[in-house]
């Protein structure tokens, strides 16, 4: 059996274009992608935090250390500069691969800084 788990996420990132007539996609800045291990051309779900939109589009290279993350195309309705929002990648594994695998988690402020990365959300509390 096979499962989908997280992969990596760049966790409440700060939207910084919302471009409607540039192709789909999201662009997302150089330097993000290879640090959370989410490559051009991959499947990504986008969560908006400001006004709860969730939809899945794919991600293409922005300039590396622009801090760019530009919502494209039909996917520009639901984003715009400003919000904050989580991207995510999912990969599907064996059960086997499961026991070993931890994920990417890149934590940004508003001006999309890292402030920190980690592989393990810790155990909401009652």
């Amino acid at each position: 059996m096979f499962l989908t788990l997280l992969k990596c996420k760049l966790h409440r990132a700060a939207v910084t274009h919302a471009e409607l007539d540039y192709e789909g996609s999201c662009a997302i800045d150089s330097d993000l992608l290879e640090m959370s291990g989410i490559r051009p051309y991959e499947q990504i779900q986008i969560y908006n935090v400001t006004n709860g939109e969730r939809f899945t589009t794919y991600a293409i290279r922005a300039e590396a250390g622009s801090r760019v993350i530009s919502v494209n195309g039909a996917a520009a309705h639901k984003a715009s500069p400003g919000d904050r929002v989580i991207i995510c990648a999912y990969a599907q594994m064996s059960e086997e691969q499961v026991e070993l695998f931890k994920p990417t988690l890149i934590y940004l402020n508003e001006s999309n800084q890292v402030t920190g990365t980690g592989d393990e959300i810790a155990t909401q509390a009652a």
